[in-house]
């Protein structure tokens, strides 16, 4: 008989028992009924379907019908701890988006990222644990403590963002090692990522102009405010993640109050100043990866017992 369909979101990180043969595409059969997997992902509310994730890596959508908690399915007769899920390990929380950079309104979600350092226990189990973990409902997202710095180490915006934002929700001792010499993932490398997704993102909308006359302004406005802060990054070797005076004019663009000539004009001169502020740039030309994977490897000593 299958469990009682709670009422509520089964967490991140649960183990679960499928109660159904796990198909690939083509209807063969990649796992019989009673495979083990692990949430991957929550949904928005009940009636939608979970991601599950199982050894291989292979990843698909379940219903919440479709399978069973592990702890249940192997003991009955004990009720199920649904809080033994990733979100205790979270180590860091922070807001970026919209409300960190002050660009944020009335319908702004509040945008939560962080990163989160299991148990070694875990790492070293068959199944292991997820690189990231996601909470559409709650609009959050969380990277494991490697897939982290690994991020950090390539550039990232939205990782440098999260070690920059000074609206910080939960910061652990060993977290504050890392925001305390977050420097160590800045290099020259920021104008590579930075200026080279601009660059495509502004041809995919010039196509989408000239093919529909239509793109999306808050789009625009992000990747104007990416450039600023990537040359802010290079000239002063910080991540400034507030807009401040750059703000009116950016919601300019969300509002599509600057006419769309005008904003690339922005663009085009703000690709010659990160030109620049490359050339004079004092960062190194790569991070510092033997410093990123010490701090690593003392994070993972940590856990080990834990």
């Amino acid at each position: 008989m299958r469990e009682h369909k709670p009422p509520f979101i089964i967490p991140l990180g649960t183990q679960v028992v499928s109660q159904v043969d796990i198909k690939s595409n083509n209807g063969d059969i990649l796992f019989a009924q009673g495979v083990v997997g692990i949430i991957a992902r929550v949904p928005v509310d009940g009636t939608h379907a979970y991601r599950v994730r199982f050894m291989d890596g292979t990843e698909v959508a379940l219903k919440r019908e479709e399978f069973t908690t592990r702890k249940h399915f192997t003991d009955p007769t004990q009720p199920t701890d649904e809080s033994a899920d990733m979100n205790q390990y979270i180590i860091y929380r922070c807001v970026v988006g919209s409300r960190a950079y002050g660009l944020d309104d009335a319908a702004s979600d509040t945008d939560l990222r962080g990163i989160y350092l299991p148990p070694a226990e875990l790492h070293w189990s068959l199944f292991g644990v997820l690189d990231q973990i996601e909470n559409d409902a709650t609009q959050e997202c969380y990277w494991e403590m490697q897939k982290f710095i690994t991020l950090a180490l390539k550039a990232n915006p939205n990782i440098l963002e999260c070690l920059y934002t000074p609206l910080i929700e939960y910061l652990s001792p060993l977290a504050q090692e890392l925001i305390e010499q977050r420097e160590m993932f800045l290099s020259k490398l920021i104008y590579q990522t930075y200026n080279g997704y601009v660059m495509s993102q502004f041809k995919k909308m010039q196509r989408d102009l000239q093919n529909s006359g239509k793109i999306k302004p808050k789009h625009a406005m992000h990747l104007i405010r990416l450039l600023l802060s990537g040359i802010t990054a290079l000239r002063e070797g910080y991540i400034p993640v507030q807009v401040e005076e750059h703000r009116a004019n950016l919601l300019s663009i969300r509002r599509e109050e600057m006419p769309w000539d005008e904003v690339n004009a922005w663009r085009v001169e703000l690709h010659k100043e990160f030109d620049e502020a490359l050339l004079a740039s004092k960062l190194p030309e790569r991070p510092d990866y033997e410093r990123a994977n010490d701090y690593l490897v003392k994070a993972r000593r940590s856990k080990v017992g834990s």
